[in-house]
């Protein structure tokens, strides 16, 4: 009897969490669709979807959302003044409007562009750059490696930091959780300033799963920036015989942008550490005379409008003859997806490139039960032959190009903080297009649908999209 009595009273007490966590994921959830999905879930099977609610699904943490308040507090001065500084873009050949109200920020000119795309490139043009800073280098990243890469980066700073220049750096705790201790010690002891992911505040290891910081930015005295898909390891040299080559693009700016871009920067350290870095920075931007006009759209969750989505969903809508678009992933929103189709129905030529190598399963299973609705619309698919394709750019008509770090997915649009750079001048629009051009040859197009891949796909990726809010 006494087992019965414990049986019934322990089945009581999961439905009723499970019935108190679908009312909270009916109220708090980000989207309808998930909203539905954890609901469905939770009363369905209640022992396993509890546990995974608690870890993927509770996005209303008190604290995180006071700490977001007060860092935005303290950067709404930094914000206007820089804001005011960037005013005078001029009449341009697209609305900046939707992008600038998404960014908090205005369309600046005075900037300097310059693509990078492979990690020889790329590393060179950031280790020159820290070798030559002369006041301070701010260093984030979302995956930062120990191995020959990492160890560069370390060496360097170690050695910026040894004749004088200040450094404030960053990592993630998922994407560096294996970085290890030794690692922020040398660091430390060489008197940089360090943030270690395993968690100096609360309640970041609550947050750890699902708010990952996605940047990848370095700064280097306020007058020159890096962000774009590269993350710090040897395999973004092509050295991981499991990827083979890798493709990415970075992109070096210079100019006011890069004051939004270290804007970014003091917020996410504020909002981690409670240390305001602001007035410690510079806030004088040097304009360069290639003058592209360029903004930072830094997004993240504590947006309230899903401002990553919003952005994609601003270009896209945007667009009168061109949309090209290239992303390791393709899990997007009904927002996004619905612009995209609607895109090529329009009769443009709306083109998204994907690799074909696979880093993670499940987003790339995903992806095929998006692929046959799309070319049903006339956007075309291609999948990229030569390596593993990391990029994350996208270029519209010759108005609008845009390098960053957010995937077309929901984890991007909804759940990391990320960073995208916008250009809108003809120059940069023409210099992303002829990279994609160039990527388009090393890739052939998909053309069978669900149906005919493998039985493995075909039964698992409607599965793999149930799990798209969260992949």
């Amino acid at each position: 009897m006494f087992w019965i009595v414990l049986s019934t009273g322990a089945l009581a007490a999961t439905w009723t969490a499970a019935g108190l966590a679908a009312l909270s994921a009916a109220r708090t959830a980000r989207t309808p669709q998930g909203a539905i999905g954890w609901v469905v879930f939770l009363l369905a099977a209640p022992v396993a979807a509890l546990p995974a609610y608690m870890i993927f699904g509770h996005h209303r943490f008190k604290g995180y959302w006071r700490a977001r308040k007060a860092a935005q507090h303290a950067v709404t001065a930094a914000r206007n003044y820089t804001s005011a500084r960037f005013e005078g873009a001029g009449k341009l050949a697209v609305n900046t409007v939707p992008f600038e109200r998404i960014a908090g920020s205005k369309v600046c000119r005075g900037n300097r562009m310059q693509l990078l795309t492979n990690g020889h490139q790329t590393f060179t043009s950031i280790f020159d750059a820290i070798e030559n800073a002369s006041e301070y280098i701010l260093v984030q990243y979302y995956i930062l490696n120990a191995d020959g890469v990492g160890q560069q980066l370390q060496a360097r700073l170690i050695a910026a930091a040894e004749r004088g220049v200040t450094v404030w750096f960053m990592v993630d705790s998922i994407g560096s959780r294996h970085l290890p201790q030794e690692y922020f010690q040398a660091l430390e002891t060489a008197g940089i300033n360090t943030l270690d992911p395993a968690g100096r505040r609360r309640p970041w290891h609550r947050l750890r799963i699902n708010f990952r910081n996605h940047r990848k930015t370095v700064i280097i005295d306020g007058h020159t920036g890096f962000t774009g898909g590269f993350n710090a390891g040897d395999e973004y040299l092509g050295l991981d015989p499991a990827f083979g080559p890798w493709r990415d693009t970075h992109v070096r700016l210079n100019g006011p942008v890069v004051q939004q871009l270290q804007l970014a920067f003091a917020e996410d350290w504020h909002w981690r550490s409670q240390e305001p870095v602001i007035d410690l920075l510079n806030w004088q931007p040097e304009p360069s005379a290639q003058d592209r006009p360029a903004l930072i759209v830094a997004t993240g969750p504590g947006d309230n409008t899903g401002n990553g989505s919003m952005m994609f969903f601003s270009a896209i809508t945007a667009a009168r003859s061109r949309v090209w678009m290239a992303s390791p992933y393709l899990v997007p929103d009904q927002d996004v997806f619905a612009a995209l189709k609607h895109a090529a129905l329009r009769g443009l030529d709306v083109r998204i490139l994907l690799p074909e190598t696979i880093d993670h399963y499940l987003p790339w299973l995903a992806g095929f039960a998006f692929f046959d609705e799309l070319r049903d619309s006339g956007v075309r698919i291609l999948r990229y032959q030569g390596g593993f394709m990391h990029q994350k750019c996208f270029v519209i008509d010759d108005t609008i190009a845009g390098v960053g770090t957010a995937n077309l997915d929901y984890r991007s649009f909804r759940l990391n903080f990320e960073t995208m750079a916008l250009f809108f001048d003809a120059a940069s629009a023409s210099e992303v297009a002829e990279m994609l051009r160039n990527d388009f040859r090393s890739a052939t197009e998909l053309t069978v649908p669900l149906g005919q891949q493998k039985l493995a796909i075909r039964l698992l990726a409607p599965a793999a999209r149930l799990l798209a809010p969260v992949l």
